[in-house]
């Protein structure tokens, strides 16, 4: 395959003269020399800012200017540099940032390795006045949920410029998003999307500007939530997006579809116990908390209970759940996994919602918001966010790094943004603890269920293992939150044996896709 020409498209109002200058040393000192670079000033009333364009286009024929005889705005002036393009790929360059001299090569390379490539973006830092960098992004790969919830893909961002044309370039109604609703439609017809694990992109930080802090610019975010709902509609999902909890995030939140089958499978022992200085049966409150905060109307609970589980327990739980409870004799040693795998042998549903005994719901309608994105190509499960009784964060999705199978953020308190607000939306993981965890029937079915070689420790890393490895995604749900009084049923403790299993299984992974 020929190295692809890469045409970099950068607009120009009024940007400080040495700072553009800057701008394009950081171009033209790029080791890869196939590219062009496309300036279009919108007008800028200073006429220096239009000299140091001539000139450098003097110095160097690879880099070309057009003038505008009225601003038109961002929107307009990059549409006029996708019009002027040459290359097969276009890459956006603020007028005021940096590209790493690498950052083409890194490119060139990955398009040649991944010729169906339409979309290709990098990690980003930023960069202070003196030079300094600072605030490094090393972002997740490939994550369209995430995409919904944030615009993370950000700089380096290398576009294939059919597509671009083809799905109509920048949009006006988005201006201040238009970057995050032009990725979007390009996200929805590509091919192959890449990420390139490097930081390829220093984004200045100008006073004034949204690299200092996204709420200089609020009519950006109101733009992002019209780009995002926009995107749900050409795509089928019915829901809507709203703010997030801070700038520049957003919450979509589906329509539950009520009528589908779900059973809710929870193994127990029917374990008593105290919380927050009142004593509970955990399988009873769990129940009662799940049922009483949903609408959805076709709805089993299956619990598989141990030899020991109280007598009276059950008759309450079948004084709370009537006809609609299937309980399950469990005789065996404690195994999580086997306990699970009975329960869906007896389960009728469409969905399988797992949960533990040890749960309380926080969220209204967390069976609806748990089953939605199922309806959508490619999900395979659904996770939650999980406290414990003090309110500090237990499940957050899975980290997997380093070797190692862990809980994401655990142990830090509510409220916590995450890095880059990865807590604040929702996102693919890794993985997800079968604590509460949503699977259509099929895909279960489909990995074989849980494996009984795990019974008391990382089922649900295997499992979730089982699903990637199956080509499904895995969707973490920040704003489905419940409480996890874990520890309290049984004692978590971890065996050596255990961990080389799963390690021996999966060979332990060095970099998560998903999560720093």
């Amino acid at each position: 395959m020929h190295s692809p020409l890469f045409s970099i498209l950068t607009p120009v109002y009024e940007t400080p003269l040495g700072v553009l200058q800057e701008t394009i040393d950081s171009v033209v000192g790029q080791t890869f020399m196939d590219w062009e670079l496309v300036f279009v000033d919108d007008c800028s009333p200073n006429p220096e800012v239009r000299n140091v364009l001539r000139k450098a286009a003097a110095l160097d024929n690879r880099i070309r200017v057009l003038e505008r005889e009225s601003n038109g705005g961002i929107v307009e002036a990059s549409n006029d540099a996708i019009g002027a393009a040459r290359g097969s790929f276009i890459a956006l360059l603020d007028h005021d940032d940096l590209i790493a001299p690498q950052a083409l090569q890194r490119m060139a390379a990955a398009v040649r390795k991944n010729p169906d490539a339409d979309y290709l973006y990098s990690d980003e830092d930023k960069i202070r006045a003196n030079g300094s960098k600072f605030d490094q992004f090393d972002k997740p790969d490939w994550s369209p949920e995430r995409l919904r919830g944030q615009m993370y893909t950000g700089h380096l961002s290398v576009l294939r410029t059919d597509l671009v044309r083809a799905v109509g370039g920048f949009h006006a109604q988005f201006e201040g998003s238009q970057d995050h609703d032009l990725v979007l439609r390009v996200a929805e017809h590509a091919r192959q999307i890449v990420h390139i694990p490097e930081v390829l992109y220093h984004w200045r930080v100008i006073e004034g500007s949204t690299a200092e802090t996204a709420d200089n610019k609020p009519y950006a975010w109101d733009a992002g939530v019209r780009a995002v709902n926009a995107h749900l509609e050409r795509v089928g999902i019915v829901g809507t997006a709203f703010r997030g909890p801070v700038p520049g995030t957003y919450r979509v939140k589906r329509e539950p579809e009520l009528d589908r089958s779900v059973s809710i499978i929870i193994p127990t022992r029917g374990t008593a116990g105290e919380v927050w200085g009142g004593q509970r049966v955990f399988l009873i409150d769990a129940v009662r908390s799940i049922l009483a905060t949903t609408r959805h109307r076709d709805v089993e609970v299956v619990v598989v209970y141990d030899a020991d589980t109280p007598e009276e327990v059950l008759a309450a739980l079948t004084e709370l759940v009537g006809d609609r409870l299937t309980l399950v004799p469990f005789v065996g040693p404690f195994n999580f996994s086997r306990k699970c795998n009975e329960g869906y042998l007896s389960a009728r549903g469409e969905v399988l919602l797992f949960l533990n005994d040890d749960i309380e719901v926080i969220s209204d309608e967390v069976i609806g918001q748990m089953l939605a994105p199922l309806n959508e190509p490619g999900v395979g499960m659904t996770g939650a966010m999980l406290y414990f009784e003090d309110g500090v964060i237990q499940h957050a999705g899975h980290l997997h790094h380093m070797g190692q199978f862990t809980h994401a953020y655990l142990g830090a308190p509510k409220g916590t943004y995450g890095d880059f607000s990865s807590l604040l939306i929702n996102r693919e993981a890794s993985g997800l603890t079968a604590a509460c965890i949503a699977m259509p029937t099929s895909v279960f079915e489909d990995v074989g269920g849980f494996s009984e070689i795990f019974p008391g420790n990382f089922n649900d890393v295997d499992l979730s293992k089982k699903v990637t490895q199956a080509g499904y995604r895995l969707v973490w749900l920040a704003g489905v939150e419940l409480f996890h009084f874990e520890s309290r049923s049984r004692n978590p403790l971890v065996h050596a044996y255990e961990e080389k299993q799963i390690i021996d299984r999966w060979a332990g992974p060095q970099r998560d896709p998903y999560l720093a």
